[in-house]
């Protein structure tokens, strides 16, 4: 399993299948009713922004994607048996949204008029028209505000097919793309072969509405001068009062974004994940915190950032038993620790995890707790809400799908908009630790980008080759100054 951008997917081609509801499933969740049960504040706020965009004129990329590649011929009418089946075992999965841009009303569809059919959508045989034909189904269907909230469809080729899935990230998040395609994988591999399904596809999994009330309920029990309310604002008055952006002028006036730009980068092989993940064991620390401490030191040689702050991206889904379920389990929370002073990397790993570790305490605290405390403090509303730059790690092999066909196979992707970030994206798996990010589009953005990127490869490569990487005293004053200065 790999995250990548969509464009940069190529299954080969074949007949192309798609799978919509059929007419009397549209009908019931037309008229689906009311459901009265609150949504995650996640969920609202992006079918808000989501609305918000459309009345403007702007482009709906709010969908995150998957796609695999599956051995033997197919068989459409179990693929159908088994689509259903995924469906009627993940709640959120019959719901559907409409708002007026204020208020958000949930529709369920009763699980008994839930059903599918297939329909062949043409041939293609080259990737570009692939492309073009998936952005447009993505971008049409993969949309909240009607059901379902997901494109499902197919490639039919002699001896063997590929899947995709894209759904709007009201219903899903990366955890949820990773495990879909498997589980709907092994729930077709029962469909034909006639045995019970496998203990991933079997497995109870949790309902999103569930979640949703029950981060309602604990949003309810924060208030301002909840001991974690309290140090997660203590943590954002100390380091300027805004949310954490790129350290490099990347040439953008407040507010202002540009188009998507993806980058991967490629930062470990396996052997490499073996003696960093050595290193810092060695050190008291983890993989995670090493990643965090070389993050940590290329913000400090590049930017004179002798305090590491980031805002990191934590799964919630074990809030209760969610392990399994499809839907948006995220919070965000604050990394925060201090770097000058250490003399090298190894040095930064105990202080890296300790800043880790508090962030997963704090990530207990929902998001709209700590947005109504900051706001009520008197902080700016535009430093509150502007969107921070993301950092996130995912193993994808510790997956439950992991060393499955399905899973194994996989490619993740999300829609590609625009942005005023360079979030980095973590992910490791069986042969390599790499870095995808979702960049600004510019002529100045991408230099500083590049010049950042390649120095937290340089500190990489000389952790794994000389066991440690040295973190030079401060600067002069005026030296961090021009190294600051485009080349």
């Amino acid at each position: 399993m790999i995250i990548t951008a969509m464009d940069w997917w190529t299954p080969d081609g074949g007949t192309l299948l798609e799978w919509h509801p059929t007419a009397h499933a549209r009908r019931h969740a037309a008229a689906a009713p009311d459901d009265a049960g609150p949504l995650s504040f996640l969920q609202e706020n992006h079918i808000r922004a989501c609305h918000a965009a459309r009345q403007s004129g702007v482009d709906h990329t709010a969908y995150l994607g998957s796609g695999t590649d599956v051995d033997g011929d197919l068989d459409s009418d179990a693929l159908t048996r088994a689509l259903r089946t995924f469906v009627l075992r993940h709640e959120g999965l019959r719901t559907w949204f409409d708002t007026d841009g204020v208020e958000v009303t949930r529709h369920l569809l009763d699980w008994e008029a839930v059903d599918f059919e297939v329909t062949v959508a043409g041939q293609f045989t080259e990737s570009g028209q692939f492309r073009e034909y998936l952005h447009g189904r993505f971008e049409r269907e993969a949309v909240a505000t009607s059901w379902p909230g997901f494109a499902f469809g197919a490639i039919s080729r002699p001896g063997g097919f590929t899947l995709y899935y894209g759904c709007d990230h009201a219903l899903s998040d990366g955890a949820s793309q990773a495990l879909a395609l498997a589980e709907i994988a092994e729930l077709y591999d029962s469909e034909i072969t006639g045995n019970a399904p496998a203990d991933f596809a079997s497995a109870p999994t949790g309902s999103f509405l569930e979640y949703a009330r029950l981060e309602n309920h604990l949003a309810a029990s924060c208030d301002p001068g909840s001991p974690a309310v309290v140090e997660w604002l203590d943590i954002f008055e100390s380091h300027g009062g805004a949310m954490p952006g790129f350290p490099l002028d990347m040439g953008l006036e407040p507010g202002e974004t540009a188009p998507v730009r993806p980058i991967e980068l490629d930062l470990l092989d396996a052997g490499g994940i073996a003696r960093f993940d050595r290193v810092c064991r060695d050190a008291g620390g983890t993989f995670l915190s090493g990643i965090y401490a070389a993050v940590a030191i290329t913000e400090y040689e590049l930017a004179d950032r002798t305090d590491y702050f980031g805002i990191s991206v934590l799964a919630t889904r074990l809030l209760a038993d969610f392990g399994m379920a499809q839907g948006w389990f995220c919070n965000f929370a604050p990394v925060a620790f201090p770097v000058a002073g250490a003399g090298a990397f190894t040095d930064l790993i105990p202080a890296a995890l300790a800043g880790y570790t508090r962030a997963k305490r704090l990530a207990a605290v929902p998001a709209q707790s700590v947005i109504a405390a900051l706001l009520g403090s008197g902080a700016d509303p535009a430093d509150v809400t502007a969107s921070p730059n993301l950092l996130s790690y995912i193993d994808f092999r510790r997956f439950p799908g992991h060393g499955g066909q399905a899973y194994d196979r996989g490619v993740l992707f999300t829609g590609e908009g625009r942005t005023a970030n360079a979030s980095m994206w973590f992910n490791r798996d069986d042969d390599r630790l790499y870095l995808g990010s979702q960049t600004p589009d510019t002529t100045l953005a991408q230099l500083q980008i590049k010049r950042y990127h390649e120095h937290l490869w340089s500190v990489f490569d000389r952790v794994v080759v000389d066991g440690d990487y040295p973190v030079p005293g401060p600067q002069p004053t005026g030296v961090q100054g021009e190294q600051m200065r485009l080349p």
